[in-house]
C-alpha cells in the first residue's frame, strides 16, 4: 500500500481546486499493480477546497503556515499530518508519493516530515497542471 497525494491521481483537492495530470510516477505504480491510496492532508486537517495559497516557515523544527489572508492554518496543517500517519499506520503504508511545492506534502512539508520521521519513505514528484 502506497500513500499517494490526491490530487497527483485527479482529486480535485489542491488549493485552488484544478484537476492535475496524473504524473508518470503514480501511473508506473498502478501498472506495477501497486495499490494507491489517496490522501489529502489539508482536506484531513479541516480545510476546505478551494483555499486560499498558505506559506510554511519552519523555525527550529516548529512550523508555523498562514494563509494568503493572514490566517494562521497551522492547527488543520499539524492535525491533516497526523491524520494521515494515521491512516499510513492503519494500512501499514511504507511509502507515500507526495506532490511538490505544498506546504503539506512538499520535500519541507509538515506530513512529510511526520511520515518520514516515523520511517515511511517519501517520495516527492513535480505533477504537470492539466491543459
Amino acid at each position: 500500500m502506497i500513500l499517494v497525494s490526491a490530487c497527483l491521481v485527479g482529486v480535485r483537492c489542491r488549493y485552488d481546486g484544478e484537476r492535475l495530470e496524473v504524473p508518470e510516477e503514480a501511473r508506473k505504480a498502478q501498472e506495477r499493480g501497486e495499490c494507491l491510496l489517496p490522501v489529502c492532508p489539508e482536506q484531513l486537517g479541516g480545510l476546505p477546497t478551494p483555499r486560499p495559497k498558505n506559506d510554511l516557515t519552519w523555525r527550529r523544527a516548529k512550523p508555523t503556515v498562514i494563509d494568503e489572508e493572514g490566517r494562521d492554518v497551522t492547527p488543520e496543517f499539524l492535525s491533516g499530518a497526523e491524520e494521515t500517519l494515521r491512516i499510513a499506520r492503519l494500512v501499514g503504508a511504507k511509502r507515500a508519493i507526495f506532490k511538490s511545492r505544498s506546504p503539506s506534502c512538499g520535500e519541507d512539508g509538515i506530513t512529510t516530515r511526520f511520515l518520514r520521521k516515523q520511517g515511511i519513505e517519501v517520495e516527492v514528484i513535480d505533477a504537470p497542471e492539466e491543459e
